[in-house]
């Protein structure tokens, strides 16, 4: 057994991710001060609000990634989420760099629309759904740049998903690209739990997705041998069959209708609103929104829910899919009350 800690460098605010390459990970409570330096895994104070956990399937190296700021953007009770799986020879490099890269990107672009509508805090709180989507869609696109100029050949068909969430008050904020998911559990009047999902898995078989796919010249069919799922392909070739329809980058089908802009929601919470799971695919690919929420919620403790949520899944897999390798998974609980 064994983990995978580095170093990371902040953002004015505290800093917890994860990336494990085995089936036990640290179960340390060791809080940062703000700043520069910290480490992964350190949940520390937040423990009582964030769960989270990965595991690495049946390939040789983990192509998930996820992260937890907590006080994002230098804002007292502030959290960001984000979960990547990576796809492709170098998905992990693609995850792990935008892990790393991405939410201070996201940081920035929210405090610049901050600025140039109001300087008051009363205004930080109640930034306009526009300003949100315009602050996601430019940290997206500099990402994506970023990772188009770092890429080589054998990157140039591999990327990311990201699926991210801030709560911010009473407010979440969710951007979503590619096939992970974000979920929230809510409090039905007769008190059992209700899964509402907060994303849409953005894959080639959603109209919308594949008449712009069409439009740019790309093609969308199923592959012979997996006919149950929709990829997209090159004009030209039959590769490299993504079966996401947005994604950081995968360069060789930018100019066939993949796009980096990411989906933008956002949510008032109730007090009925419990917590918030995101997680990528392998999760999604064998267990219902309900079957997850339902698991989550009965957890003996919520620092150990992400963990428990992934035994569930490995179960899972090795029932519904025997004799397929198990995917990578990432799951992020965010308990929204005390």
């Amino acid at each position: 057994m064994g983990g995978c800690c580095s170093c990371h460098v902040t953002f004015r605010g505290r800093v917890y991710d994860m990336e494990s390459e085995s089936d036990e990970h640290h179960n340390k409570d060791t809080a940062y001060e703000n700043g520069y330096g910290g480490a992964r895994i350190m949940l520390g104070e937040s423990s009582k609000f964030v769960s989270m956990y990965c595991k690495k399937g049946g390939k040789r190296i983990n192509q998930d990634a996820l992260t937890v700021w907590e006080d994002f953007m230098g804002e007292k009770g502030t959290v960001f989420c984000g979960v990547f799986d990576g796809h492709g020879p170098l998905g992990h490099k693609f995850s792990q760099c935008i892990r790393d890269n991405l939410p201070s990107k996201l940081s920035e672009a929210i405090k610049m629309s901050q600025q140039n509508s109001s300087s008051s805090s009363q205004h930080k709180q109640n930034m306009s759904f526009v300003s949100w989507n315009e602050s996601f869609l430019k940290s997206f696109i500099e990402m994506d740049e970023e990772l188009a100029m770092k890429v080589d050949t054998d990157g140039f068909c591999g990327g990311s998903t990201a699926v991210t969430v801030i709560k911010q008050g009473d407010q979440l904020i969710i951007g979503n690209l590619g096939d992970s998911r974000a979920i929230l559990c809510t409090r039905a009047d007769d008190n059992h739990c209700v899964p509402i999902p907060l994303t849409v898995d953005l894959k080639p078989d959603v109209p919308s997705e594949a008449s712009r796919i069409a439009n740019c010249g790309g093609r969308v069919f199923s592959a012979e041998e997996d006919p149950g799922v929709k990829r997209i392909w090159m004009p030209e070739e039959d590769c490299p069959g993504l079966a996401m329809s947005r994604a950081f980058g995968d360069f060789c089908l930018k100019n066939c209708g993949l796009t980096s802009v990411p989906d933008v929601f956002s949510r008032k919470l109730s007090k009925q609103d419990q917590f918030v799971v995101l997680a990528s695919d392998g999760v999604w690919d064998v267990l219902t929104n309900n079957e997850v929420i339902t698991i989550v919620a009965s957890a003996p403790k919520r620092s150990m829910a992400a963990k428990i949520l992934v035994k569930h899944v490995v179960h899972a897999w090795r029932h519904k899919y025997p004799t397929s390798e198990i995917d990578d998974c990432a799951v992020i609980c965010l308990f929204l009350n005390e």
